[in-house]
């Protein structure tokens, strides 16, 4: 046998391998684990050049894989975008934008761009257009709200042009006040069009800023686990033009989560036209472990559409659905193309069905891994029908950031199976989780699990019945063994387990034994990738590589936490500037420093407080 590159001791493995369910220690040779074990077992194949890692009795779980995220959009604008994610009051959240206004030069915006929920803040509320204008008078802010809202202040209405003579867009509706003029506050009826149009006037970065962008939101998402991800496509996210940053950084060895992309068609009533051409450029698989194409959707077509504002009735989808979709699932199918479909309620899933059903029996859909994305009103009946024609169905954690807004429209009982989790894996179909992020939802996968098991929101509420959670192991594996049939990989990776890629988490508390609420607070500190680390922290930060400072230099992710844990706020930043060793204060580059109750505008008085010169990098 090989002599392991590494081994991992003293951790507290849970494999997600039935045949070998704990270990405490494992070897990593090249990018795959080649032992499994008892410390004393796998010690035995130490080498002179085989490093030792003690993990101090950490838990130990597979890399996390989201089935559903925009990570190739949201990294090129990562850099740009102030992160509300977990923050539990307004007051903060605006104390926060407040810092940032004020190192935004011009003609930069301000842009807060999902992530969040009013319901997670302890004021249960938006900013007012008023205190936006009163914090940046003359800085353009946007902030947009799940899919149903976007607050603009006078600065930015002045910058997208929009005055009493521009009219409301198919979709949506620009506020206005009693005089006619806009109001700075955009909702989408039903769909989020204007929204995203809007956001699409700002500045966009250059590509080598894209690029070191795209590389913080990996190792965002490193930190907290997760170590692959299937990109859904999205809205402004096209092909091939938006791929080349990712595809550059595939070939200079700097991606640092395995990525399986969808494409999605950005042209309504020229959609066939798209995948026609789509599928002689690539197919499916193309690629290697940690770049590769996964198919089409989550966009077919657009007249099968239905976006997901609770706030707003279920719309109908147009009588052409049918005929716009059935051409498209004929071409994947005979191309032997995987594909997804966003679909939020069972009418909209019924009619696709009703295509799926008549083109499956011309094209046999055997061996091909399509599926729903989201679901949330699924029925018993449609989930029998996916589980028969062999579908599956990856759900998000959409519910956590929208189900207040579900319950005051539908009702209390209509939410406790929202969606049907249990009983979609009670009646055979495939099931993975996901987060939709980075608008609809935050990046953070404790979040998810955190619902899956709870049932509750980010706000608090419990939305669930008890019947309809899943135990902590069965919401473990939708994050990690479970996606990996919706990209095709099933027994690569997913599992700690000899012969399998060597992903994993090394977890900040102990995910079985920690309270339920604290779930959502978990983090990684030590992440690894095929072998190799990528993320680290604390007394693990110095294995970790060092990344360049985020780029411009007024960037929010020099200077915000990332996910914001519950309780006092923490300042909690990673420095990676080149006084790091003569200051003495940060460390390797990677190591974190921390100071209690530092509020974010304050956080360059505290790095001055400790003699450290570096703050204005």
């Amino acid at each position: 046998m090989t002599t392991p590159d590494l081994i991992l001791v003293n951790g507290k493995f849970t494999t997600l391998d039935r045949a070998n369910p704990q270990a405490d220690a494992v070897a990593l040779t090249g990018a795959t684990f080649t032992a499994v074990g008892t410390r004393d077992d796998v010690m035995r194949l130490a080498g002179p050049q085989t490093q030792v890692i003690d993990l101090k009795g950490r838990r130990v779980i597979p890399g996390l894989i989201d089935s559903h995220m925009h990570i190739i959009r949201g990294g090129l604008n990562y850099n740009m975008e102030l992160r509300w994610d977990g923050v539990r009051s307004l007051a903060d959240a605006m104390r926060m934008l407040k810092a940032q206004v004020d190192r935004t030069p011009a003609p930069q915006w301000v842009r807060v761009v999902g992530g969040f929920t009013e319901h997670q803040f302890a004021e249960k509320r938006l900013p007012t257009i008023d205190e936006l204008n009163a914090i940046a008078p003359d800085t353009p802010v946007f902030i947009l709200h799940l899919y149903d809202r976007a607050i603009l202040n006078g600065a930015a209405l002045r910058t997208v042009g929009y005055t009493k003579d521009t009219p409301n867009p198919p979709g949506g509706e620009i506020v206005r006040d009693a005089a006619g003029n806009p109001t700075g506050l955009l909702l989408a009826k039903p769909n989020a069009t204007l929204l995203y149009a809007t956001l699409a006037k700002g500045p966009k970065l250059p590509p080598e800023y894209q690029k070191n962008s795209t590389r913080h939101f990996m190792r965002e998402v490193n930190r907290l686990g997760v170590t692959g991800v299937i990109d859904a496509g999205g809205g402004f996210q096209n092909y091939p033009e938006d791929y080349g940053i990712i595809e550059e950084l595939h070939r200079e060895g700097h991606l640092t989560v395995r990525l399986a992309y969808n494409l999605f068609t950005q042209k309504p009533k020229a959609e066939l036209a798209d995948f026609s051409q789509w599928v002689k450029q690539v197919r499916p698989g193309q690629g290697d472990d940690l770049y590769r194409h996964n198919g089409a959707g989550e966009m077919l077509v657009y007249t099968a559409a239905d976006f997901e504002d609770f706030r707003v009735a279920r719309p109908e989808m147009p009588d052409s659905m049918e005929d716009d979709l059935a051409p498209i699932v004929r071409l994947l199918a005979e191309n032997r193309w995987p594909w997804r479909l966003h679909a939020t309620y069972d009418e909209t899933i019924s009619r696709a069905l009703d295509v799926y059903e008549k083109v499956a029996r011309e094209v046999p859909f055997d061996g091909l891994h399509w599926f729903f994305d989201h679901a949330e009103t699924i029925s018993d009946r449609n989930i029998d029908r996916i589980a028969a024609l062999g579908g599956g169905i990856a759900v998000q954690h959409r519910m956590a950031y929208q189900g207040e807004y579900f319950v005051e429209r539908y009702g209390a009982k209509a939410a406790e199976a929202t969606p049907p989790v249990r009983r979609m894996l009670e009646r055979g179909v495939k099931v993975g989780a996901g987060t939709d992020a980075t608008r609809v939802a935050s990046y953070n996968p404790w979040v998810s699990l955190y619902w899956l098991v709870t049932g509750k929101t980010v706000g608090g509420l419990r939305m669930a019945a008890p019947g309809s959670l899943l135990d902590r192991d069965e919401a473990l594996r939708l994050w990690t063994e479970a996606n990996t049939w919706f990209s095709s990989e099933v027994g690569k990776k997913g599992q700690i387990k000899v012969g399998q890629l060597a992903d994993l988490a090394v977890l900040s508390a102990d995910y079985f034994r920690v309270p339920e609420d604290d779930i959502q607070d978990i983090t990684s500190v030590l992440t690894l990738l095929g072998g190799k680390v990528v993320y680290g922290d604390g007394e693990f930060g110095s294995h970790a590589p060092v990344l360049p400072p985020a780029m411009p230099d007024w960037s929010p992710a020099r200077h915000s936490v990332g996910y914001s844990p519950r309780g006092p706020q923490v300042l909690n930043v990673s420095v990676n500037c080149a006084c790091a060793t003569a200051c003495g204060v940060h460390g390797h580059g990677h190591a974190k420093a921390w100071a209690s109750n530092v509020p974010a505008a304050d956080e360059s008085g505290f790095w001055g407080a400790l003699g450290c010169s570096c703050w204005a990098f």
